[in-house]
């Protein structure tokens, strides 16, 4: 367990560094540099979270396809071809001309780019936490699966520091050369989670299957065909975590921006918030273990409502102090206890047979109404509307979707057994 925990923790934490570059990097330098329209900046922002949502409109095919191949192959090798793909598409952002050099061509590359990223990281959450779920001992599956969380944690941590840094190069420097530095880094990131992820087993679970179960035709008619209300269930538990954690973390540097914080502000009280939570991940997932997965994730999702408004009022105080109690309430808190149950909850949801497509599709869809068009619809609720109110709304509908499903499923009787 000690060396799947390692390989899934880093292994996660390099393909997710990948994966939220394209956020801060649309939040900071690719509006002007790939989508120069007119002269509003916030019409460019918009474009390039447009971008970022054709990442999480092809994570669904991602998810298919990678789903298919784990359920029917290989947990393992399907890991290994995700963490691929996303190294090299993001190698090849880091080296892409931009629209001054070649025009109309530099935001269709990206946009190219980006939609590949988002096939390879829908592939990528269902593999790396089943190889947790999968092998865990029964008592402790909410503690041993969070630790696959907090390598998505640990990626945001990362591509903030890296962001971080080249942000403090003169602008002249972080818009000509500066910004293609963390994506380049990804050639390394590629190279090392390779090779980790080369040196750890099969799934137990998968392993010990029949025949007849590992090589299902189709996993995805199953899916549909078999257990459409646990898809449903997933698509509606990813919705508030998900779309919280790009509003927090991703959309809350454009509303800085715009009510006058400082980019440098915002992005540290965020990289600390997340360190903070990379830690709390761990915390809520064993106490799931303890107290069951859907008392957590009400937890979580109860927050939620409660902080959807009070989050925006402290961000415009201005204040660093206010700005760090938002984010931790927001992420470590709210956030956490959603994230850190996730995986449990879900991969009890379908068979063996059939988990890695049920999970990455039910995933991946949710991310598309979250993740995907919730920072583009916050920024242009915030530029038809100038208040985060329709925002906040935003995240308290995400939230009600996932209540709705946690009334649906039933008791945590027997929470800590994997489904058969």
């Amino acid at each position: 367990m000690r060396k799947l925990v390692f390989a899934s923790v880093l292994g996660n934490a390099l393909e997710w560094y990948d994966f939220f570059l394209y956020g801060t990097a649309a939040a900071l330098v690719f509006g002007p540099l790939f989508f120069p329209v007119g002269g509003d900046p916030m019409q460019g922002t918009l474009l390039a979270f447009s971008g970022f949502a054709v990442g999480f409109l092809a994570r669904p095919l991602g998810g298919i396809v990678f789903g298919h191949l784990g359920d029917r192959y290989s947990r393992k090798m399907t890991l290994i071809m995700t963490l691929t793909l996303m190294g090299a598409t993001t190698f090849v952002i880091g080296l892409l001309p931009v629209y001054s050099q070649i025009g109309i061509l530099a935001p269709i590359s990206l946009i190219t780019l980006r939609f590949l990223q988002g096939v390879a990281s829908g592939g990528e959450w269902g593999g790396g936490v089943l190889m947790l779920s999968e092998n865990a001992p029964a008592s402790r599956r909410g503690f041993y699966t969070a630790w696959s969380q907090m390598g998505v944690s640990g990626g945001f941590v990362l591509s903030a520091f890296a962001f971080y840094l080249v942000q403090k190069l003169p602008e002249e420097d972080l818009m000509s050369w500066g910004w293609r530095v963390p994506f380049l880094l990804s050639i390394v990131i590629f190279l090392v989670g390779v090779y980790i992820r080369k040196n750890i087993r099969e799934s137990k679970a998968f392993s010990q299957a029949k025949p007849e179960d590992k090589h299902e035709k189709i996993p995805l008619m199953v899916i549909i065909r078999e257990h459409p209300k646990a898809l449903l269930q997933a698509i509606a538990l990813r919705l508030p975590e998900n779309g919280a954690s790009y509003i927090f973390f991703t959309f809350s540097v454009v509303y800085a921006k715009h009510i006058g914080i400082s980019t440098g502000e915002i992005i540290s009280a965020v990289t600390l918030a997340m360190l903070v939570e990379f830690f709390s991940i761990l915390f809520w997932g064993a106490l799931s273990d303890r107290i069951g997965l859907k008392p957590v994730y009400y937890i979580g999702v109860i927050g939620l409502l409660v902080m959807a408004f009070p989050f925006f009022w402290l961000l415009s105080t201005g204040d660093y102090g206010w700005i760090m109690v938002a984010m931790l309430l927001g992420l470590p808190f709210c956030h956490g206890a959603m994230i850190g149950t996730q995986p449990c909850i879900m991969s009890d949801l379908f068979p063996v047979r059939v988990r890695y497509s049920g999970l990455a599709l039910g995933h991946e869809v949710g991310s598309i109404f979250s993740g995907g068009l919730g920072p583009m619809l916050a920024v242009a609720m915030l530029m038809y509307f100038d208040a985060s109110w329709p925002v906040s709304l935003l995240l308290m509908g995400y939230a009600l979707l996932a209540w709705i499903a946690l009334r649906s499923l039933p008791s945590d009787k027997n929470k800590n057994e994997v489904a058969p």
